[in-house]
């Protein structure tokens, strides 16, 4: 459902900057709006998060780290005590523990869509590997 809004714009140079970068992006200046709005209040919820754009579109990460859902994978993957994964992830991504728990308080939020980049991601590698194979057949024969 559509929900309209008129916002006014005190600065004409703010609006000038939306509209080339919403043709630059090829997109309408009301959706990039909408994310950018939506961005900005995420990231005052969670101020060590950051989005930047990747293959699969817009994305939460760590600043000059990795994306929140690689950092989940690692938080939850293997045989770890609860205790132990929040330094662990550390150590194996090279960030501060503050940083972990940034990355897991951002998934408490949003489990769905971090969850969601996991299972895309994992079909992405296994679309892969399953091309890789088959290459390696074709060629040992």
């Amino acid at each position: 459902m559509v929900n309209p809004v008129s916002i006014r714009f005190r600065r004409a140079e703010v609006l000038d900057q939306l509209k080339a970068e919403a043709s630059a992006r090829k997109v309408s200046s009301s959706a990039l709006a909408e994310e950018l709005i939506e961005e900005g209040l995420r990231s005052r919820c969670h101020p060590l998060v950051t989005f930047r754009d990747g293959p699969t579109g817009r994305r939460p990460g760590l600043p000059g780290g990795p994306d929140i859902w690689e950092v989940i994978g690692g938080l939850f993957g293997g045989d770890v005590p609860a205790d132990d994964r929040i330094p662990r992830a550390a150590d194996l991504f090279g960030l501060t523990p503050q940083l972990v728990s940034a990355a897991l308080d951002y998934y408490a939020m949003f489990t769905e869509e971090i969850d969601h980049e996991i299972a895309e991601n994992l079909a992405v590698a296994d679309a892969a590997e399953a091309t890789w194979r088959r290459r390696q057949e074709l060629l040992t024969g």
